[in-house]
């Protein structure tokens, strides 16, 4: 039997705000913190297009595949996405074909998504900057998904390489890339990234005072700062 995706408006998980001090942390900080925890959240090969754009939001999921004999969708998700949010795209890692361009780059900007986390290509990049929005993914390509792949699953698990995204996960971006962090965890996540900071002003405090680095890496016990607690 022939089955095809309907569009009909696909509920986010309800969530809570984003704790404020997340705007102030950069991706390398966050990544410690999940290394501390032993948690999968750096995503290897996802990078910024464009400018090194700051990005920080909840995970609004979106899964891929191959078309179906009646081709699918592509884009038609957009509506449903919730201001705030982030657009997370799993194709599968293809960059063969585009799920995200101009169009959609505009629609997003104006509606209030904080940005775009693509396993996949997109183009159009220069949209990105025209926008001043944030696009991450693993390169560009100019050639259309339409009639090549087709939306599977709107708001379920999805992956980023190795690293899973769940809807309601917390995504920021910076030059650096893409973390993701969980959102059961977020809270021990944000107060680790906090406390690894802190040491580390610490240490360049000590430096700037007169100290060798060694000295002021042991004083501030520098490399246990990211080994995993036990």
């Amino acid at each position: 039997m022939q089955t095809t995706l309907s569009h009909a408006p696909v509920a986010a998980p309800e969530c809570p705000a984003i704790p404020h001090e997340y705007t102030t942390l950069s991706a390398a900080e966050v990544s410690d913190a999940l290394d501390k925890l032993g948690l999968p959240g750096s995503a290897l090969g996802i990078a910024p297009i464009g400018t090194e754009p700051r990005m920080l939001g909840r995970a609004f999921t979106v899964r891929y595949a191959p078309v179906d004999l009646e081709p699918g969708t592509v884009g038609d998700y957009i509506d449903d996405v919730p201001a705030g949010s982030v657009v997370v795209l799993d194709n599968a890692g293809r960059v063969d074909c585009t799920v995200w361009g101009g169009i959609l780059t505009e629609v997003a900007s104006r509606t209030g998504i904080t940005g775009t986390v693509i396993n996949g290509a997109c183009r159009d990049g220069a949209a990105a900057g025209q926008f001043g929005y944030p696009i991450f993914s693993r390169g560009r390509f100019m050639r259309t998904g339409k009639d090549r792949v087709q939306v599977a699953e709107v708001n379920g698990v999805v992956s980023l390489g190795d690293v899973r995204v769940r809807p309601g996960d917390i995504l920021l971006g910076d030059g650096d890339g893409v973390v993701v962090i969980p959102r059961e965890r977020e809270t021990e996540v944000l107060q680790i990234a906090l406390r690894t900071r802190a040491a580390e002003e610490k240490i360049i405090a000590s430096f700037r005072d007169g100290k060798s680095l060694t000295d002021a890496r042991n004083e501030h016990n520098y490399h246990t700062l990211q080994r995993i607690q036990k």
